[in-house]
């Protein structure tokens, strides 16, 4: 399988993600720069957590008018498998790709640590290999994380949800949810199921060496998806 990894002027997880497809799950994987305008025949694209240039206006907001995005929404829409990753999720909703917003986090400040989430569903190419209810442990590292969609379109994302917040014994309850998002999401697909945008790090929790290996499962459903 032939991955692609996006990269935006600030990206700071691309090559974390680049070494776990390629280091840990021996895949195929280029690097895209954000000015190209051809995915070169990727099966899945990556968008990394990290900045992108323009976030002091809003994260994501000038992002998505890279070049490289006209030839991710169109994959996209053609059903290619998509993943955005915390700035990736970010410019994901900003380019339409997925409805809502990020907002600043419930506190207003910076949150980097590991945080507990609940698998709610397992059957999307992203996270067929977890179980149904399975808490895993996976790190966040965000400012706007926070969230939040129109009330009117809130029932349709519920049912993409496929990561919560919630405590360690899995149940979604307000201390568990870092940043206040809406319902304790963590991370929602398209209807479609082919786009994914999750604010936890999977690429940082794919080895036992770094505290988790939980993420892993997200990139190995992706790869076996393709088989």
């Amino acid at each position: 399988m032939k991955f692609g990894v996006v990269v935006f002027p600030g990206s700071n997880c691309d090559q974390d993600c680049v070494d776990v497809l390629r280091q840990v799950l021996r895949q195929r994987v280029i690097t895209l720069w954000h000015q190209e305008t051809s995915l070169r025949g990727c099966d899945c694209v990556v968008l990394p957590g990290g900045f992108s240039y323009g976030d002091y206006l809003r994260t994501g907001a000038i992002a998505r008018f890279s070049p490289i995005m006209r030839a991710v929404t169109a994959f996209a829409r053609e059903g290619g498998l998509v993943i955005g990753i915390c700035n990736g999720f970010q410019i994901l909703l900003e380019a339409g790709l997925l409805p809502g917003a990020m907002l600043r986090n419930q506190g207003l400040r910076f949150i980097c640590r590991f945080v507990s989430l609940r698998v709610e569903r397992t059957d999307t190419p992203f996270t067929n290999q977890f179980q149904p209810g399975q808490v895993v442990r996976l790190p966040i590292a965000h400012n706007e994380g926070r969230y939040t969609v129109e009330a009117k379109r809130l029932p349709a994302v519920r049912g993409q949800v496929v990561f919560r917040y919630c405590d360690d014994e899995g149940q979604v309850v307000d201390r568990a949810n870092p940043n206040g998002s809406v319902d304790g999401i963590a991370g929602f697909t398209n209807r479609r199921g082919n786009v994914l945008g999750m604010m936890p790090h999977p690429e940082r929790a794919s080895e036992s060496i770094l505290g988790s290996a939980d993420g892993r499962l997200v990139f190995e459903s992706i790869v076996h998806r393709r088989r």
